[in-house]
């Protein structure tokens, strides 16, 4: 009965992963950017983002009756000696088991300190944040010590809707889309090509390039 509830609800929160159009969830990833920004008390200190090698920007849906699970979707974009790169797919899922109820929406922002943090999302693989990245929360605030160098590989950033508390990414496994790297740039791509600025973004990623600035 439990495996029978978990896969009902992981089915029905791969549906709504499936639904987003690439260019949606690219859109939508710009969207978290510039509400990030327009969180004077919360936001990611400018020196973060000015010293940061890449980015990992997600939805997670978690949703649950005594039964939990959660997905969700985003990109990973990466700096290069030209700018932004295009974005490379990811998503991650799970599920759970304990006494809660409710309905989750969780804006995540991975800041990738430094190019070992890109590499490993670059491998086109699996990344356990945590595990293959050291992680941290981010310091926030406009005026924050971002100044300080980075102590973890990525620093992470959350913002919440609805009734679940105590979001964390910890543990988390975040895997490359190949398919939808695929549908994105018409054709077969890697990741560490997307992310190195090989393989050229396309001008759908122009909005996201653009939130993220220089």
């Amino acid at each position: 009965m439990k495996k029978l509830f978990l896969v009902l609800a992981m089915s029905s929160l791969a549906v709504v992963v499936a639904d987003a159009a690439e260019q949606d969830t690219v859109n939508r990833c710009a969207a978290i950017i510039s509400q990030f920004q327009q969180m004077p008390e919360k936001a990611i200190p400018r020196d973060v983002l000015r010293r940061a090698k890449g980015l990992a920007i997600m939805s997670v849906v978690k949703a649950g009756f005594i039964f939990s699970a959660k997905g969700g979707q985003g990109v990973v974009i990466a700096r290069t000696p030209r700018g932004w790169s295009g974005p490379s797919f990811i998503a991650t899922g799970g599920g759970g088991w304990g006494l809660q109820a409710g309905a989750q929406v969780t804006d995540f922002v991975i800041v990738l300190n430094n190019d070992a943090a890109v590499q490993a999302f670059s491998r086109g693989g699996n990344v356990t944040i945590g595990v293959d990245v050291s992680a941290a929360a981010g310091p926030v605030g406009r005026t924050a010590a971002g100044a300080v160098m980075p102590t973890a590989a990525v620093y992470t950033y959350s913002r919440s809707k609805g009734l679940f508390v105590g979001v964390s990414l910890e543990g988390a496994v975040v895997g490359t889309q190949r398919q939808s790297n695929f549908n994105y740039y018409g054709g077969p791509v890697r990741a560490d090509s997307i992310l190195s600025g090989v393989t050229k973004a396309p001008r759908g990623a122009a909005p996201l390039r653009r939130a993220l600035g220089p």
